[in-house]
């Protein structure tokens, strides 16, 4: 018996070399009469109601926060080239290492007349609710046609610096460490002569020596004076609506990687790395996670009416593309959809991450559930995610919003055709986010109005990213729209929900802990999260760990960071270590702790800390370590209100 699996090998086998038999097929014929892929599939049946109340409350308070400025990207009302429609992402990052996230805001331009003040935007977190645009003081005005951004700490020098992929040229920027960045593009061998389309790229120590290496992938191998005009093709028409042309039928793009030479330099390892043979697609949104559990980094890239890919690991600083054979390059039923924004979490509590990928309208966005040995069955239709098919679906998250204890899944949604909605009311331009509540049972429940107004209102968003900008305990979320200012939705969760939130600071390993691991045991659930530097679309997260915990009081938090070496364990209370081959385990005393806020940083022992009222604690927490970090712990309660405090401790 042929499986899908295999049957799907032999297509690709039978294709021409970097091009899958079936997107061959799609580009020759193009059965859907449009540049990008949509199955046309009818939603799946809703299900009653579970009637259980939804605790976070979503509240848009850009306006108060002052983010005020729009981000503008091309025209209205119309939109001529694809360059206009894609977008660009957003990141919460902690620039000034003051605890406080900060928010990164990219932006377009326009093909004519630009407004004044078009530019990519820095927002340092006052630590009342609200921002300062910092954006020229910090040496980051730039105006041009910004697409995503990676956030780490590349050089090791304790403060986070930006790559951001563009329309143009990339651009590598250093953090001094004083509150601005340098473009040091150039100086660090990054420089692109030729004029690209750079879409997803993200941070990713793929040989473990420490030194965060860079993934890009560019878009379209194409410049905007080679773009065909509207409605010139079968690519340039959607319900029989001529529309900006592609991405089928433009030349498809290309992905690179840049190994970090450890001296603030990077050098070329594409083909090297095999990660150049992969080709025939349009790649989108780049996460690197260890996908198959055996200790190193793989790459995922969501690719836009093509094949999606999987880069695996082969830890000889080699890459194998499996997205084919793993079951995550297409749809259940083996056709192409229009990959854009990725997340990757652990939805069913299993210890495996886990991928959710969205999509077109007239389709449904993908859940893949990974096996444990980095195998994906799409499970779509039964956890209950085929229900929407009415938006176009971009960046997203898997995130526990409510603090529950089970991690749910974010969408923020909007059309790339605005010409459409005026002869086809039914697709608008502008439509809602989407919540999909997960049940425990390995089933979603979308929710919209019941998330709150954030929710609900209408915008047509791209990249959005997830954080905790106030630090009270549950995830914020700030969100792009296009050519209107941001959304910056503060979540307001009800109930006694307690959370433990991680921050891991590389010693040994890279200093932003990107591909460090943390599991967590509460109750009887086990949840594994990752330190990524993109996910969602185009976009980069609060680097800390969050874990909603339920009712649960007591959690076991396990680690496991890449690296080389065991350093001596430090620490304020007791600890016991005991060698083992590869790994390091570490088992700590009960801990007791609440809100991360950093200038509340408690040294002491653990008598003097216990004179705090807290909400739960931490009881022989266990941490796999292949090399030294700093772990940071805070947690707490929804209900409480005593003065937050932070522990944290070498190991």
């Amino acid at each position: 018996m042929i499986t899908r699996r295999r049957l799907l090998a032999l297509l690709a086998c039978s294709a021409t070399p970097g091009v899958s038999a079936l997107g061959a097929v799609a580009a020759a014929e193009n059965p859907f009469g449009q540049g990008i892929s949509s199955r046309g599939v009818r939603p799946q049946p809703r299900g009653k109601p579970s009637g259980r109340p939804f605790l976070a409350r979503f509240t848009d308070i850009a306006t108060q926060a002052g983010l005020t400025h729009p981000i503008v990207y091309g025209d209205v009302d119309a939109k001529r080239f694809i360059i206009e429609v894609v977008g660009c992402g957003v990141a919460f990052l902690d620039y000034d290492n003051d605890g406080w996230l900060d928010l990164l805001v990219l932006s377009g331009t326009r093909l004519e007349h630009a407004p004044p003040g078009t530019t990519n935007r820095l927002y340092k977190n006052n630590r009342d609710g609200t921002f300062t645009d910092v954006t020229e003081r910090a040496g980051l005005t730039r105006t041009g046609w910004a697409s995503a951004v990676t956030v780490g700490d590349y050089d090791n020098d304790g403060f986070d610096d930006l790559f951001i992929t563009c329309y143009g040229s990339n651009v590598l920027y250093h953090n001094n460490g004083d509150g601005t960045f340098t473009d040091v593009t150039d100086k660090a061998g990054l420089h692109q002569i030729a004029v690209r389309y750079g879409s997803g790229c993200t941070w990713i120590d793929f040989d473990r020596d420490g030194h965060l290496d860079l993934f890009v992938a560019t878009y379209l191998d194409t410049t905007l004076e080679k773009l065909p005009k509207p409605g010139a093709s079968a690519d340039c028409s959607w319900k029989g609506v001529p529309v900006n042309c592609g991405p089928r039928g433009l030349p498809p793009g290309f992905v690179q990687l840049f190994r970090n030479n450890g001296d603030g330099t990077f050098t070329d390892v594409s083909r090297k790395s095999g990660v150049a043979a992969a080709s025939g697609s349009y790649p989108m949104t780049a996460v690197a996670a260890d996908l198959d559990n055996d200790g190193w980094p793989d790459i995922y890239v969501a690719c836009d009416s093509t094949p999606s890919w999987l880069f695996r690991n082969q830890h000889d600083g080699t890459f194998r593309q499996e997205g084919l054979e793993r079951g995550v390059a297409l749809s259940e039923d083996g056709l192409e959809q229009a990959g854009m924004g990725v997340a990757i979490g652990d939805y069913d509590l299993d210890g495996n991450l886990d991928i959710f990928k969205t999509h077109f309208a007239d389709d449904t966005n993908v859940l893949y559930r990974n096996d444990g040995k980095g195998y994906f069955n799409d499970v779509t239709v039964r956890a209950g995610i085929g229900v929407e098919t009415r938006y176009v679906g971009w960046g997203t998250g898997v995130v526990d919003l409510d603090n529950d204890g089970f991690p749910d899944v974010f969408v923020v949604t909007g059309s790339v055709y605005p010409e459409v909605e005026r002869k086809v009311p039914a697709y608008p331009f502008r439509t809602p986010r989407l919540v999909f509540r997960n049940l425990g049972d390995g089933r979603f429940e979308e929710l919209i109005d019941e998330a709150g107004s954030g929710v609900a209102a209408v915008h047509t968003s791209r990249g959005c990213a997830f954080g905790d900008f106030d630090n009270d305990g549950d995830m914020d979320i700030l969100v792009m729209n296009m050519n209107e200012p941001p959304s910056l939705l503060r979540n307001d969760v009800s109930g006694t929900g307690h959370w433990l939130k991680v921050l891991l600071v590389g010693s040994k390993s890279n200093r932003s802990a990107i591909g460090a691991r943390v599991i967590a045991r509460y109750g009887s659930r086990t949840q594994a999260q990752e330190v990524m530097a993109q996910s969602s679309f185009y976009s980069a997260n609060d680097r800390r760990l969050h874990f909603g915990l339920g009712g649960a009081r007591e959690s076991l938090a396990g680690e496991r960071v890449p690296a080389n070496e065991m350093p001596p364990p430090k620490c304020n209370r007791a600890v016991t270590k005991t060698r083992r081959t590869h790994e390091e385990f570490i088992k700590r005393v009960s801990s007791w702790f609440r809100v991360f806020v950093a200038r509340n940083v408690a040294t002491t022992k653990d008598a003097e800390i216990l004179k705090f009222v807290h909400a739960f604690r931490i009881q022989n927490s266990e941490f796999r370590i292949h090399c030294g970090c700093t772990v940071v712990f805070a947690g707490g309660s929804t209900m409480l209100d005593q003065k937050p405090i932070i522990i944290s401790s070498q190991v």
